[in-house]
């Protein structure tokens, strides 16, 4: 494919919000490159393989609905971003296969697993909630055979649904918060219908392979030599302190763990993008109403401006597409149409932070930790280790923390324990994380593993 000099529009993203930015912009006449590390559009959410007929996954139709759309545009596959700057009125994208050239720039490179340590959280066979989904959709392979859900979230409900009609055996799907907490917000549910079907239809799975949910109980800790063999499941104070005598041991070979998503934020934090605290607690990059970025000439949409699902994703990715478009080519939107995508964005938002409200994170999972706990997986640094960096080091925030003890400097860069060093740092002081805490780790010159030789090249 020989590539433009320069596209009015460059995506970043080919997942719900991006993809929808990308066709959105195209049919109004904006030359748009659609970027993604992917073989195939659909992100994380619409993951399948080639063949896939869309059997078990929500909004397929407008997966294919975009999709037919690709011709429009220049979708620039298995082209993983790993560094965007300004150059001159534009910007410049470095992949792993060249340069990229646009005016303008949609950053929808959306969220991954949200992790909490906890004792024997490393050994094979534990699982992240989205890894366990990602083997099923995209490889149609199950994580292991007797499996245990837990964390906290609507998202291992999907997750244990899936794993079941796989064939696995659930043991158990085990929730630290309540679902009780949406009735504190019954407009925001009722304005979703759509999303209590499909909840509905996961129970359904779940009562008919008879698979026990349990509120306010958590795993807190997975025991086995070599390789995951069984958990300890307890129940839940309010603060989500175990209560004592409640702990059990359940077998397993698998366990999958959610605590939600964090944005994926190297990117906006490249280019300079305000971020702020969301309402899960993560860090988030802030958009207007129109999504544009703090930076000019930047759109941002989809879960990079707080996690709120696949539906609240394409409202986002269609607004920042339409305004993109007003920007480099001109092309004014249609008024009522902005209306009612505005209309549909408040809407998706208020169930969103619903879910954030019914499902938050409480301090008391530190408890859960004893010294010899590995929080960075990567360069093997324990929660004693950091403790001790911040009582006789003086460490007070978490970039001082992976300055002196190295949580965060290993393969990931931080993204494995970056929300728990920062978490821990702050706890350890008597404070909530703040925004610099979780920017310490979130920020990295290269977003994306590439090769020496791309970097000689570039």
């Amino acid at each position: 494919m020989t590539l433009p000099a320069e596209y009015d529009l460059a995506v970043l993203g080919a997942g719900p919000a991006g993809l929808a930015a990308a066709v959105t912009a195209a049919r109004a006449g904006a030359r748009v490159a659609l970027v993604d590390a992917g073989d195939r559009v659909g992100g994380q959410y619409w993951r399948h393989r080639e063949a896939d007929d869309g059997t078990g996954h929500h909004h397929w139709r407008t997966l294919v609905r975009l999709r037919d759309s690709l011709p429009r545009l220049d979708f620039l596959a298995r082209h993983a971003v790993w560094h965007v700057e300004r150059t001159g009125a534009g910007f410049t994208l470095h992949t792993g296969h060249g340069e990229v050239r646009a005016r303008a720039l949609v950053v929808a490179t959306g969220a991954y697993d949200r992790q909490l340590p906890f004792p024997g959280w490393t050994l094979p066979g534990v699982f992240t909630a989205g890894g366990a989904q990602a083997l099923l959709k995209g490889h149609g392979v199950r994580a292991g055979s007797r499996v245990v859900v837990a964390g906290t979230g609507p998202f291992l409900l999907p997750v244990a649904a899936g794993l079941a009609r796989a064939g696995a055996e659930v043991a158990g799907v085990f929730e630290a918060g309540s679902p009780a907490g949406f009735a504190r917000s019954p407009r925001a549910v009722l304005g979703s219908p759509g999303k209590l079907a499909e909840g509905a239809g996961y129970l359904k799975t779940l009562v008919r392979n008879r698979i026990p949910y349990r509120t306010r109980t958590a795993v807190v800790a997975a025991h086995g030599d070599g390789e995951v063999r069984s958990v300890t499941v307890a129940s839940l104070e309010e603060d989500w302190r175990i209560v004592a005598g409640s702990e059990r041991e359940i077998a397993c070979d698998t366990v999958a763990v959610g605590y939600g998503f964090t944005p994926q934020l190297e990117i906006p934090l490249q280019l300079g993008c305000e971020t702020r605290l969301g309402a899960d607690g993560s860090l988030i990059a802030v958009a207007d109403r129109q999504q544009r970025a703090s930076v000019p000439g930047v759109y941002l949409a989809g879960e990079v401006c707080g996690v709120g699902g696949a539906e609240l994703s394409l409202v986002e990715g269609e607004l920042a597409g339409l305004h993109a478009a007003l920007t480099t080519v001109g092309a004014e939107p249609d008024r009522a149409r902005v209306t009612r995508l505005l209309r549909r964005r408040e809407s998706a938002r208020a169930f969103a932070g619903a879910m954030h409200a019914a499902h938050p994170l409480r301090p008391g999972w530190l408890s859960w930790l004893d010294a010899p706990t590995l929080l960075c997986r990567c360069e093997e640094v324990s929660v004693g280790t950091v403790r001790g960096a911040i009582a006789d080091l003086g460490a007070t925030d978490a970039r001082t923390v992976k300055l002196l003890a190295r949580p965060g400097m290993g393969l990931c860069q931080g993204r494995v324990c970056g929300y728990a060093t920062a978490c821990l740092t702050a706890a350890e002081q008597g404070r909530e994380p703040t925004a610099a805490d979780l920017a310490a780790s979130a920020g990295r010159p290269i977003a994306q593993p590439v090769r020496l030789g791309d970097l000689a090249d570039g």
